[in-house]
Formats: C-alpha cells, structure tokens, sequence
C-alpha cells in the first residue's frame, strides 16, 4: 500500500502544480489573456456553434419544423448532388481557379517580397510597399466595378488594343477569358498585403549568414538562392499547406460579382452553385450537403498536405 502510495503522490502533485501554474500564468498575464478572449468568443459563436446547423444536410429542413423536427432523409442530398448536372462542371471549375491561383498567385508575394528585400533605397521601397498594399483596402465590390470597367468594350484594355491595331472584344462575356482575369486581379489586389509576413521572416535571417557567404564568394544572386530562400522557406511551406487547405474555397463574393450565363461554363464553382441554390432557390438541405462536402475535401487536403510536408521536410503546422 505504501509503495502504491508513494507511486501515485507525484501524478496528483503534478496536476496541482499544472492548476496552479495555469492560474498564475493568467494572472501574470490577465491583459494578454482579455485580449485573447475576443478571438475565443468570435470563433465559438459564430465557427463551433452553426455546426450544429450542419445537421439539415442530412435531414428535409423546413423552418417551420426547425432542425430537429425535419424529416431525416440522410445522404440523398449529397447523391443529388454527386450525380446532378452542374457536379463535374462546378468541380473542374473550382479545382482549375485554385491551381492556377496557387501556381501565380502563391509565388507572387514571394517574389515582390524577394525584390523589395533587395532594393536599398528605403523612399522607393517604403513607396512600392505601400503603393501594392492600397488595392487590399479596397471593396470587393469597388474592385470588380473596376475590372468590368477596364474589361469592357469601351474600357482602357480595349483602347490599348484598339490603338494598337487590335479589334475590341467583351472579355467577361468570353468564358475563356475569366479565369485569366479572375486570378490576375486577385494577383493585383492582394500581392502588396501577402508581402507582409515574407518581409516580416526576411528581418529574421541572421545578416552574419550573408557576411559568410560574401566571405565565400558569393554574389547577390548566390545569397538570394542559398541564404535567403532556405530562410524563408519554413514560412513559404507552413502558407502553402494553408492555401492548399483552402482549395476549394474560391470564394463566392468575386464570382458572382464578375460571372454571368455566358460564363458559367468556365466561372460556376461549387460556392457559386451552394449560393444560388440556398440563397436563391430557398433548397437548405441541399445546399449545406454541398458545402460541408467542400468542408471535407478541404479538410483532407489540409491534413494529406501537413502529412506529406512533415515526411518530406519536417516543417508541419502539427
């Protein structure tokens, strides 16, 4: 018994000392801690609690019945949907946004962020910076007003190319010409703001590795590619496991700001279709099957990626 005793005094003692260390740390840190409570809040109402409304997708939701007293129709909303008309379009469609903002528009910050590194002009730079971030601040709506104003026939595209000897066309009534403009004004508008946190892990590289390698004989270009680049990259990996996470979550807002019949054939995404068949055509049920379908494919890329970077660089967001 007393050996038994002895052995089981030190778990209790442990988690005593975890309380009270806790409790401590809170009252070391209160105004850190009431800070962090906001964020708490935020992400419990309006994040963990609708989850509760991820029920409809299995159920016949009628407001009048409210949630639990719908009809259970379990998975026939995510058959009609796997085996409708517009399932492969809005896939291929979603998949094909997302790759081609990943391959542009992921290495772009990178990039501006590389070059801003390098200038030592400190006006220059400070004006690029802030030059590049404005168009993040803007509206959505104000931005797609711009991009169908420049676009049209009459627009300041269509003046270049008619200048040059071109003929006029409507470029967002051209399926083929709006995921071009789709990615590249998202390039546009948000390059200056993705700098941020590559300028801010560039400031964190030891300049005693950049006095080695010029001791080496390294030039400004050999520096960039074995100095600079390995510093950043644990950042450059932990942001594409997140932008892979978030796949196929082209967001609605721009689509349907910028899309039309004419172009559904190219621009409709799964979004775009959860949104006209929730919001427009009052189907609940369906509609949430569709997006907590594209709630775990974006989860099991989220957890495939974090898997793959951890077995083939140990850099992982757990």
């Amino acid at each position: 018994m007393s050996a038994i005793h002895q052995e089981a005094t030190p778990i209790v003692r442990d988690s005593t000392q975890t309380k009270s260390g806790l409790l401590l740390d809170i009252r070391k840190n209160k105004l850190l801690y009431l800070m962090l409570l906001p964020v708490l809040l935020y992400y419990i109402v309006f994040h963990y609690g609708p989850m509760y409304g991820a029920l409809i997708a299995f159920k016949d939701f009628s407001p009048s019945l409210g949630i639990l007293g719908s009809e259970w129709v379990g998975f026939e909303h995510f058959k009609t949907f796997f085996t409708g008309a517009y399932f492969w379009r809005t896939i291929k469609n979603t998949i094909l946004i997302s790759l081609y903002e990943l391959i542009f528009g992921f290495p772009a910050p990178i990039i501006l962020a590389l070059l801003l590194n390098e200038v030592k002009h400190s006006l220059f730079k400070r004006t690029v910076q802030t030059v590049t971030y404005m168009p993040h601040f803007i509206s959505l709506v104000v931005i797609c007003g711009i991009v169908k104003d420049f676009t049209s026939s009459e627009g300041v595209i269509n003046d270049l190319i008619a200048w040059m000897g071109g003929e006029r066309a409507t470029f967002l009534l051209d399926p083929e010409w709006f995921r071009p403009i789709y990615v590249s004004s998202g390039i546009w508008q948000h390059i200056g703001w993705g700098t941020i946190i590559y300028l801010a892990a560039l400031t964190g590289i030891d300049p005693e590795q950049y006095e080695a390698a010029r001791m080496d004989g390294a030039g400004r270009w050999k520096q960039l590619l074995h100095v600079t680049i390995p510093g950043i990259m644990p950042t450059i990996i932990i942001l594409l496991i997140l932008e892979t996470g978030r796949m196929m979550n082209v967001g609605f807002e721009k689509i349907i700001l910028l899309y039309n019949p004419s172009t559904y054939e190219t621009a409709d995404v799964v979004s775009s279709y959860v949104y006209r068949v929730g919001l427009q055509d009052f189907n609940y049920s369906f509609s949430s099957a569709v997006g907590l379908f594209n709630s775990a494919v974006n989860f099991t890329l989220l957890v495939f990626s974090n898997w793959l970077s951890r077995k083939l660089n140990d850099t992982s967001l757990w």
